[in-house]
Order: C-alpha cells, then sequence, then structure tokens
C-alpha cells in the first residue's frame, strides 16, 4: 500500500434490504452508464470479494460513506482477519500500553478507532510518551477542531520518527476516518521509538479489500498489510545511543544536560571571544556548529564554505548540514537529527549533535 494511507469508511450498523449489496450501493447510476451484463458481473464479483464473508450486523456501511468519486479508494480489513489471534493480540496488546501510560490521566481506551480518532487520547499519550506539551486546544467537538489538533499531534510523531527512517503510513484524515490499519501503523511506530514495556506479536499481517473506482467502474484488489515484523527489526531503528542512555539515566531532565554542554562549547569558543547563554537558538543558524568545529580539530574553515551571517531557512540548513560533514570527516558517525530539526529549534537534536561532540573531544585543550 501507499506511504500515506487512504481514508477507509466508517463502519456503522444499518437497517438494509436483503438483496441490497455494498457495490450497489457505491455504483449509484452505473447500470445507466454501461451494459447491464457489465454491471452485473461487476457486482457479483464486489459480492463474492466483499459482502460474502461478511457478518451484516457488522460491516454495513452508511450510504454517505460509500459513495466514490472517480479515481477515489475506500479500505477495509478482510473480516477473516480481524479474526486473527495475532491482529487480535496485537490490539489487546497496544490498548494495555496505552491505559497504562495513561492512567493518571484517568483515561481508558476500550476501541482504538473510536477512541483515537479525534486526537485528544494521542496528544496525552505523547504528552506524556515525550514528557512535553503541545500547544493544542484541550476540548474540541468540531470536525475542523479535531482535523487541527491532530495535524499538530501527528506533526510532532513525524518529528521524532522521520530521523529514524520510519515510513509514515497514516495521515490526519485516515485517523479522523477511524481507519483502523493507519492507526495501528501509528501505535505500533510509537511504541517502538518509546521502547514501550511489552511486547508486542511478531509478523502480524491483514489482508486489505480496496476498492476503487476508475473509468466509471470499481474495481476491488486484496492487498496483504504487514502491521509488525519481528521485534528486533523494529527496534532497530530505535537503537540507542549515549544520549538517549544519557536521558534515561537523568530521567529526561535536559536541564543537566545543558549546563554541562554549555560549559564544553565555551571552553572552546570563548578562544574566539563567542560565549553561547543558549543552546537552542544559538547553534540554530549552524555558525557556532561549524567553527567549533574548526576549533576542536584546530583547522581553519574557509569564510566561503558557509553563511557567517545567514538569511534564510536554506542557508542555515547549508551551514547545518556543512557542520555535520565535518562532524563525519572528523570520524564521527552521521548525526540522528536533520540539519532542518536544529533550525527548527529542536533542543534535543541540538543537544543530541552537541553531546556527541562532547564525547569524542572531551579531553581536547
Amino acid at each position: 500500500m501507499s506511504s500515506a494511507p487512504i481514508r477507509s469508511p466508517t463502519l456503522r450498523p444499518h437497517r438494509m434490504k436483503k438483496d441490497e449489496s455494498f457495490l450497489g450501493k457505491i455504483g449509484g447510476t452505473l447500470a445507466r452508464k454501461k451494459k447491464a451484463k457489465e454491471v452485473s458481473d461487476l457486482q457479483e464479483e464486489g459480492k463474492n470479494a466483499i459482502n460474502a464473508p461478511m457478518n451484516p450486523s457488522t460491516v454495513d456501511m452508511h450510504p454517505e460513506d460509500t459513495f466514490l468519486e472517480e479515481n477515489e479508494e475506500r479500505t477495509m480489513i478482510d473480516p477473516n482477519s480481524k479474526e486473527d489471534p495475532k491482529f487480535k493480540e496485537l490490539i489487546k496488546v497496544l490498548i494495555d500500553w496505552i491505559n497504562d501510560v495513561l492512567v493518571e490521566e484517568r483515561i481508558i481506551v476500550k476501541h482504538l478507532e473510536e477512541d483515537l480518532y479525534d486526537g485528544q487520547v494521542l496528544q496525552k499519550l505523547l504528552e506524556k510518551l515525550a514528557d512535553r506539551k503541545l500547544n493544542v486546544a484541550e476540548v474540541t467537538q468540531s470536525e475542523i477542531g479535531q482535523k487541527q489538533k491532530l495535524q499538530t499531534v501527528l506533526e510532532a510523531v513525524h518529528d521524532l520518527l522521520r530521523p529514524h527512517g520510519w515510513t509514515i503510513k497514516w495521515n490526519v484524515d485516515s485517523i479522523h476516518g477511524k481507519n483502523l490499519i493507519s492507526i495501528l501503523h501509528l501505535l505500533v511506530a510509537l511504541a517502538m521509538h518509546f521502547q514501550a514495556p511489552t511486547r508486542l506479536p511478531e509478523h502480524v499481517s491483514v489482508q486489505v479489500v480496496v476498492v476503487r473506482k476508475r473509468e466509471g467502474l470499481l474495481q476491488t484488489t486484496h492487498v496483504t498489510e504487514e502491521l509488525t515484523t519481528t521485534t528486533e527489526m523494529m527496534m532497530g531503528r530505535f537503537e540507542r545511543d549515549a544520549f538517549d542512555t544519557l536521558l534515561i539515566m537523568r530521567r529526561n531532565k535536559l536541564s543537566v544536560v545543558q549546563k554541562s554542554l554549555i560549559t564544553f562549547v565555551n571552553k572552546h569558543l570563548n578562544k574566539l571571544n563567542l560565549e553561547v547563554t543558549e543552546l537552542e537558538t544559538q547553534f540554530a543558524d549552524g555558525v557556532y556548529l561549524v567553527l567549533l568545529m574548526g576549533l576542536l580539530e584546530d583547522y581553519f574553515v574557509p569564510l566561503h564554505n558557509f553563511y557567517l551571517t545567514p538569511e534564510s531557512f536554506d542557508q542555515k540548513v547549508h551551514n547545518v548540514s556543512f557542520a555535520f560533514e565535518l562532524m563525519q570527516d572528523g570520524g564521527l558517525k552521521k548525526p540522528k537529527a536533520r540539519p532542518e530539526d536544529v533550525v527548527n529549534l529542536d533542543l534535543k537534536s541540538t543537544l543530541r549533535v552537541l553531546y556527541n561532540l562532547f564525547t569524542k573531544y572531551k579531553n581536547v585543550e
């Protein structure tokens, strides 16, 4: 499937005539546009692919959710996959983990789709796990407000996950649309990133039915969606480095780390009559990073290689990227942080970069 899942239909109990089918509702006026036999064959295929194995009491959909525009897609989990023991176990483990994290908030999650779609629980979960406060409204009832909250929450999630190469398989519309596959992808990634004290079942996959309208015809395909691999492979994305370990030991008390790093960088920058008092902003344009690398490696950095007074975002990103290249030339691994994270005043990213310098050059006079 694509990296940005599409919205799946909300499944609602609904009284229907016995001969009313999913594709019949979606098709609308197809019978007037196509030969009768083509429509009959299409509906028969749809029945076999979707309706036949389903329990009408749990999978019938509301008509307003089932009309498809040209090239639009809808997805739904094959009912047989929902009965898979591993799939059920994954959902149970994730629900238990969320409730354990939010026990002090007196939040109890029972159904992932119904409890997470509006962003409220996801907000509380991320704030608790990341030990940070998000600037969002506490309670919002409107769809626009819910999506705005989701956007803020997901942007914060993406800032955490992207540096580790995690493929983003969800978006605001899919989460708000109660797409269970998207929600599970998101929760699995968060559980791995924050090293949840539980073991997710391995090799969980589901069969997904994809319905697309193309040239007026409805096409159905089945896709296997992988939700988990092995614990080793998933945790490998988030292997702890020395900085992670330090934060865990310090219980995420960044102020202690900052003081040590300020002392370290000023020991060297003072040679150029420069002084740092605030790491987050003073390293954001990359200038001090470049100069610091020259001091630590004892060489002069030609001024034409970087912007001494950067004015634009791109110039700042260039400086930080150039500093990262100098670090790698000095024998350091490629920083986990992205240059854009440092420029965007992401404190943990800046501290991670500086701490890696500290571990290598702490004895340099």
